[in-house]
């Protein structure tokens, strides 16, 4: 069985998200997606635990998916899981630095390789801080989301 892990801070999860997962699913067969706490970020807007439970329900579908939630290095992450590759997705050339750096610290961490899947130009102005900030002003993101992921902004945010 050939795995790939695809970790994130997912917050919240996207449709550019769900996008890599489904084209990434095609190409591996299974696709370990690993909500990270991340500690670098501000604090986020759900707890880990609703991160975890919004991903299971947006990628039901999806057979070869799996998530799990962690808070050490993807390099450790993807040694567990036995991934022979980590996925990131990409929506512009400005990603493309720090992606890039990542990915080389990771093949000299572990000797894994990272693939970078753009996202399609539809959903390439989709971030996941640019949905936050929306939400919180009480706009409509549930086109750029998955349905579960939707419910549980609107439930954050109404009035």
């Amino acid at each position: 069985m050939i795995t790939a892990l695809f970790p994130g801070s997912f917050d919240p999860f996207h449709d550019g998200h769900l996008e890599v997962v489904e084209r990434a699913a095609r190409l591996f067969d299974e696709v370990v997606v690993a909500v990270v706490r991340n500690p670098q970020k501000a604090e986020p807007m759900f707890a880990l635990e609703e991160r975890v439970a919004m991903l299971e329900e947006s990628v039901a579908g999806i057979d070869a998916a799996r998530i799990v939630s962690v808070s050490t290095l993807v390099v450790d992450v993807a040694k567990d899981v036995g991934a022979s590759a980590i996925i990131r997705g990409l929506r512009a050339v400005s990603d493309f630095e720090n992606e890039l750096q990542m990915a080389q610290m990771n093949r000299q961490l572990s000797g894994i390789d990272t693939l970078f899947i753009p996202t399609s130009a539809t959903r390439s102005f989709i971030a996941s801080r640019l949905l936050r900030e929306v939400a919180r002003f009480g706009g409509d993101v549930s086109s750029m989301v998955p349905p579960p992921v939707a419910r549980r902004l609107e439930k954050r945010f109404a009035p």
